[in-house]
């Protein structure tokens, strides 16, 4: 195996420091548990773990003590991580041995059967910390799936703009974000016309911001369902995970962990959306059934990357689309052009001859 990146060398080391500075400081293992999904085969069980201080009585400090959508994003950021450390999990009167990568973090499919449709909790132990984890198990039989990136589509963050994402992420408050408007209800109805049909977020955003995410989509009542990020940082290969290369990834895996449902995918056409779902659907047209996109205001799309018109007009001129695409400035736009796809009064379109 090649020797990992410098920048991850220098990562793991600086870790390792912090690890036995704050040990020696009487911290102790705290579980960050997220959403996971699984089916009547599996569960993907996802949590991260990192070291906490005690409070005066024993116990271990809270991470999010604060009011709900009243804190600064850049407390998110500062943690100590358990790397390459062990987490329990456990399930059905099962338990597991979780390994914790370079930076803590949790990603494991079990092989956990029988679970019915619905929502779970796993129990997750870490020294002496135990905390629940929420799992969605979809029902075999569902053929309808949400798929949602969270920047600019549902939330307006200004993110992948390097200054306005470094405010928004590290001074702004969280109630200071806004909703797209007519996002949340566009996915309440999706849902209450198909209420057993998994969500899922996903979005090169970092797991570092997952408690502020998930408060502001409770916030805003968007349907619950699994969030998919990313670790930022230096990686065995290079300075930057590709975010790109983190959302094919996941539509691949979603399309083998549940080969019967068609999904809705929805994002912006600021960035990579459109040829990320575009090639996602070229791969696979008999899992996608729709693909909607938000489309930027010219504004907009300079701040995200230079240029009035979106990206996706240079990268996939060319590209092949065999799903029906539509496209609104918001959810109050997307709404009545997904229900007239999904009726099918919107024709496919047909691949493109050179």
């Amino acid at each position: 195996m090649a020797r990992p990146f410098i920048a991850a060398r220098i990562e793991d080391r600086l870790n390792r420091q912090i690890t036995r500075v704050v040990r020696r400081r009487g911290w102790s293992e705290r579980i960050i548990p997220y959403v996971g999904y699984g089916s009547s085969k599996f569960i993907r069980v996802l949590a991260r773990v990192v070291l906490s201080p005690p409070l005066a009585d024993g116990e271990v400090r809270p991470l999010s003590h604060d009011a709900p959508l009243n804190r600064r994003g850049w407390r998110n950021f500062f943690t100590a991580p358990l790397a390459s450390g062990t987490c329990e999990c456990h399930v059905e009167g099962q338990s597991y041995l979780l390994p914790t990568d370079r930076n803590g973090y949790v990603d494991t499919r079990l092989p956990v059967r029988g679970l019915e449709p619905g929502w779970h909790e796993v129990t997750l132990r870490s020294g002496d910390h135990e905390m629940q984890a929420p799992i969605m198990i979809v029902d075999p039989d569902q053929e309808f799936g949400l798929v949602s990136d969270i920047d600019d589509t549902v939330i307006s963050t200004s993110l992948p703009r390097p200054l306005l994402a470094a405010w928004n992420t590290f001074v702004l408050h969280e109630s200071a974000r806004q909703e797209v408007p007519g996002m949340s209800e566009l996915y309440r109805r999706l849902i209450a016309e198909h209420p057993k049909a998994p969500v899922v977020y996903l979005s090169t955003g970092a797991w570092n911001t997952a408690d502020t995410l998930t408060r502001f989509l409770k916030h805003h009542e968007f349907p619950d369902g699994a969030l998919l990020l990313t670790d930022w940082g230096p990686t065995n290969s290079g300075w930057f995970r590709s975010g790109q290369e983190h959302k094919r990834i996941n539509l691949r895996d979603l399309a083998i962990d549940f080969p019967k449902i068609q999904w809705i995918l929805i994002g912006d056409d600021g960035q990579h959306d459109p040829s990320i779902y575009g090639e996602f659907a070229e791969a696979h047209p008999d899992r996608v059934r729709i693909i909607g996109l938000r489309q930027l205001t010219p504004g907009e799309q300079i701040l995200s990357h230079g240029t009035l018109q979106s990206l996706e007009r240079e990268e996939i001129a060319d590209d092949l689309t065999v799903v029906p695409e539509v496209r609104a400035e918001d959810g109050h736009g997307l709404a009545p052009l997904l229900m007239q796809a999904m009726r099918g009064d919107l024709p496919k379109q047909e691949p493109a001859r050179p």
